[in-house]
């Protein structure tokens, strides 16, 4: 059976000529036009080795390795970047993230079937699995960021605000100048459609920044956020941000991995309103919303969050998403006392299957 590989690159003529080459050579062939596209792809396909662009829109090849090197399934398959850009930075930052190779545009059609034929005799070789709890990760991302800001020698201009529930931090439509951090309560963001309906986007916890994807993709706010209970909440001006990312590499690469876990829940949000059972996305919802209360570990976990909310959270009428969480109340999974929810079975909630 011939080898499998996937390429991601969002040049068509590119992802054509090397595709052609690869199928000629004798390997199967799949493609993605996108970073987004092709971690999917990988996780369906589960190729022998992965071809991959470094500069692209949405989820750029950095972003895609550091999404593989997380994944157990994805961190042991090789992986060669190929880029038009020669700095010895970026290809040293690539090494260091665990790509396999680097090649160069042009390359020459020997080179890139001598580098494939390398890889794929090693991969027998694992590469060391990552394990990885993503409400800590995020965490720990956001702690390393502020870090990295240093705010108590910083010049530029820092506001320490209260919210009350509600209000509004910052409204869809509007140009981003400020990045926010969450320093006391809770935060939803949410898309509203032209007939007024809202969904939810995120939750938004302690010690995590908001507000700053649209900056980082230079277009206006695709979402509103709003305090979901008192907020305490601290924001620097945009300008000061990019220019601290340009300025510190550590920075950078915190914000990239943030842009791209960003970009994969929505993603996964996206894949889940089309193909779950209402009863899991209920589910589902009702365990973001553990990560964002409390923690997975804990027995028992107070949620306060309006019926309305819950079901523009999961996309389904606010009677259905009542009836639902009733079902799971008859199931032992969750107490309620009137606006408050006690989830009693957190493992049930993750691990619920239809």
């Amino acid at each position: 059976m011939s080898n499998r590989i996937l390429i991601i690159e969002d040049n068509i003529e590119i992802r054509e000529n090397t595709a052609e080459l690869l199928e000629l050579s004798g390997y199967e062939v799949e493609a993605a036009s996108d970073g987004i596209e092709g971690v999917r792809k990988a996780k369906f396909l589960l190729p022998d080795l992965v071809i991959c662009d470094v500069m692209m829109p949405h989820l750029d090849g950095f972003g895609v390795l550091h999404v593989f090197s997380t994944q157990p399934d994805l961190a042991k398959i090789p992986f060669i970047f190929l880029t038009a850009k020669t700095d010895r930075s970026d290809m040293r930052k690539g090494m260091e993230m665990g790509a396999d190779d680097y090649l160069t545009k042009p390359f020459q059609e020997v080179e890139l079937l001598r580098a494939i034929e390398t890889r794929l005799k090693k991969k027998n070789v694992q590469k060391p699995q990552v394990k990885v709890d993503e409400k800590n990760s995020d965490f720990e991302l956001a702690k390393e960021a502020i870090d990295f800001l240093d705010f108590e020698n910083h010049n530029g201009d820092i506001k320490f605000q209260s919210f009350h529930k509600k209000n509004t931090i910052y409204l869809e439509g509007e140009s981003p100048i400020r990045v926010y951090y969450l320093k006391q309560g809770k935060v939803k963001t949410f898309h509203t459609n032209q007939e007024g309906k809202y969904f939810i986007t995120s939750f938004i916890q302690e010690g995590e920044f908001f507000g700053y994807v649209d900056i980082l993709e230079n277009q206006l706010y695709r979402e509103s956020a709003e305090p979901l209970e008192d907020c305490q909440i601290m924001s620097f001006l945009a300008s000061d941000f990019n220019q601290l990312l340009k300025t510190n590499i550590h920075l950078e690469k915190h914000f990239r991995k943030a842009l791209t876990s960003y970009l994969i829940k929505n993603e996964q949000l996206l894949v889940s309103m089309a193909y779950q059972s209402l009863r899991k996305r209920v589910a589902s919802a009702l365990y973001d919303l553990v990560l964002t209360y409390g923690n997975a570990a804990d027995n028992k976990i107070s949620i306060r969050l309006s019926r309305e909310d819950l079901a523009s959270r999961v996309g389904t009428a606010t009677e259905s998403a009542i009836r639902t969480l009733s079902d799971f109340k008859k199931e032992g999974l969750i107490e309620i006392h009137g606006s408050e929810m006690i989830i009693l079975n957190v493992n049930g909630l993750r691990d619920f299957k239809h």
